[in-house]
């Protein structure tokens, strides 16, 4: 069974910074893309940034800038750097698996998503 786990969300003030951290395990042989999504209160789930296994990053508008998508796939880890952090950045915050391989007899997952971490940005 293959699964994502997310840590590092919390409270922060706005300007300040945090980072998410989101593993995968369940014997991965390989993932392609993998990234983070989020959905603030009332509104729907949203591109934050993913990032490809040869390196191709894409950011949603509102974090460009802000926010540094990194990966270490040796360690099937993903990690989310945010940067002067606003209110609106509040959200529960999900990582994504893209093309994942891996469990037992090496399964296809088209996709795999993590339960969530809440970010609160607030003073």
């Amino acid at each position: 069974q293959v699964q994502l786990v997310e840590s590092g969300g919390g409270l922060v003030q706005p300007g300040g910074s945090l980072r998410l951290s989101c593993a995968a395990s369940g014997s991965i042989f390989s993932i392609n893309t993998m990234g983070w999504f989020r959905r603030a209160p009332g509104k729907q789930r949203n591109l934050v940034a993913t990032l490809t296994s040869d390196g191709v990053t894409k950011y949603g508008d509102s974090v460009k800038d802000r926010f540094t998508i990194s990966r270490d796939n040796a360690k099937n880890t993903v990690y989310l750097q945010m940067n002067s952090l606003k209110p609106e950045d509040t959200a529960v915050y999900y990582c994504n698996g893209n093309g994942v391989r891996g469990g037992t007899g090496g399964r296809w997952y088209p996709e795999v998503w993590g339960q969530g971490t809440l970010v609160t940005v607030s003073s």
